[in-house]
């Protein structure tokens, strides 16, 4: 739906969400940048400790300074399943006196730091990247110095980096999304007192105004609610004033529309015994329909008014057999319309069709409808009583007549709506039929439908009652 902001759920979920993905990538930048340091820290050590254990084993002599360790301790310094290591001792002028002549050498800064400590470089040796440490001694009897550099591929130490951040990274994953899907759940449970909430509003009838439990509601919503109510009980009194009000217009316009009929009629007699013709006589006839038709809209309009109290009160509405009901109900208005000329027809099961009903109201519905058909319906009409599939019962009434366009269906139910120019027509009809019979239907528990061209060819009303 257009028109609404993001949900509730969504509000408190993203900023989590985006603090879980910026915690993520701190937490995979932090594990990267750690595993890093600490896989070079431990193995720049152990390199500065072979640089200066290689270092102590330099001897001086009259022929220059030697290397004095075995020809196994040289190669179990330079063998390595994982890595590379080379190592070469060198003169002043970067001349090789042992070891391997390929090693990278550092810059010369760099071995005239490294008398007081082994210095760290990076290097390539043989097409790969190396780290080294050079370590220069001196020697304590003659002016003689020596440097000790040895490299070292960086295979072990990519793995170890690899291995840290894998160990860091993925137990912080996990513990991320099982923390998200922990604040998933809980949000959703707490909201679901306002779903709750929301589904018992959706399932009310139209005219339930009850207040809305509290119970069960967070804290942070009863304010909401609460106001909810108090609108609850602000439309039940707004809408029972404005019935009332119906009503009691409607009763006090009885007893002067009464009183015209009557005047009315008493004239016409007067007028009748003076002279049987006149030009009298047709305004008084066209003065007695229309107090006929006012005093039928007074009926509507105290029907309409009264109706609301009678369903919502009264205890008659039980499950019954409701095809004696209709057979009664109707019997007068299928007699007036058989004196018209329409053909009207019950067609009804001989076993009993069970509905939650009221035996008045369910009459008046049906003779609304029926009225409706005989007003502005065709010649032949059917009123038709069937058990619904899923329990209750559906009466249905249909007409042949020219039905109602598509356009105006949205505006059948409105009360005082009678289809257009409905001023030019002297029908008799109030406009009020329809809505009086959705109104008592709606109150019954059921539902009115209607359908006509083009869908079905005619006039169609199915009344759904519950079981």
């Amino acid at each position: 739906m257009s028109g609404h902001g993001p949900s509730l759920r969504r509000r408190l979920l993203l900023p989590l969400a985006w603090s879980w993905l910026v915690g993520l990538a701190l937490s995979t930048i932090g594990a990267y940048l750690l595993a890093r340091s600490s896989a070079n820290s431990a193995f720049d050590r152990s390199l500065q400790d072979e640089a200066s254990a290689l270092a102590a084993k330099v001897t001086w002599s009259d022929r220059g300074p030697l290397l004095d360790v075995s020809r196994q301790v040289l190669e179990l310094l330079s063998w390595d399943k994982a890595d590379r290591n080379a190592f070469v001792m060198l003169d002043p002028e970067g001349r090789a006196l042992a070891g391997d002549s390929a090693v990278p050498l550092p810059p010369a800064a760099e071995r005239q730091r490294s008398f007081a400590r082994p210095v760290l470089f990076d290097a390539d040796y043989q097409g790969e990247p190396v780290r080294g440490v050079v370590f220069s001694v001196a020697s304590p009897m003659i002016d003689r110095t020596v440097s000790v550099v040895i490299v070292e591929t960086r295979h072990k130490r990519t793995s170890l980096e690899r291995d840290l951040q894998i160990g860091i990274v993925l137990p912080a994953l996990g513990l991320g999304i099982v923390t998200f899907l922990m604040l998933t759940f809980s949000v959703r449970r707490g909201l679901r007192p306002l779903r709750d909430v929301g589904h018992e509003v959706a399932l009310r009838a139209v005219h339930d105004w009850r207040p809305l439990a509290l119970d069960k509601v967070p804290a942070e919503a009863v304010p909401l609610i609460e106001r909810i109510n108090r609108l609850l009980l602000d439309v039940q009194h707004s809408v029972t004033l404005q019935r009332r009000f119906v009503a009691d217009a409607a009763h006090q316009l009885r007893t002067p529309v009464a009183g015209i009929r009557v005047l009315a009629q008493e004239l016409e007699r007067e007028l009748a015994a003076e002279s049987a013709a006149g030009p009298w006589r047709p305004l008084l006839g066209e003065l007695g329909r229309a107090s006929e038709r006012l005093t039928r809209l007074i009926g509507q309009l105290l029907s309409l008014a009264r109706s609301e109290t009678a369903l919502t009160m009264n205890a008659e509405h039980q499950p019954q057999d409701i095809v004696p009901l209709l057979r009664e109900a109707t019997e007068q208005i299928v007699l007036q319309g058989l004196r018209e000329g329409r053909q009207i027809e019950l067609d009804a099961p001989t076993a009993p069709v069970v509905a939650r009903a009221h035996p008045i109201w369910l009459g008046e519905v049906v003779n609304n409808l029926l009225d409706n058909a005989r007003r502005y319906g065709g010649e032949h009409i059917l009123l038709r009583v069937r058990p619904a599939a899923g329990g209750g019962a559906e009466v249905v009434v249909e007409d042949d007549g020219p039905g109602v366009a598509p356009e105006h269906m949205v505006r059948l139910f409105e009360p005082f709506w009678r289809g257009e120019r409905a001023d030019l027509r002297n029908d008799g009809g109030t406009g009020l039929g329809l809505t009086i019979a959705r109104e008592i239907v709606e109150r019954l528990g059921g539902s009115l439908r209607a359908r006509s061209r083009p869908d079905y060819p005619g006039m169609q009303f199915t009344v759904s009652l519950a079981a």
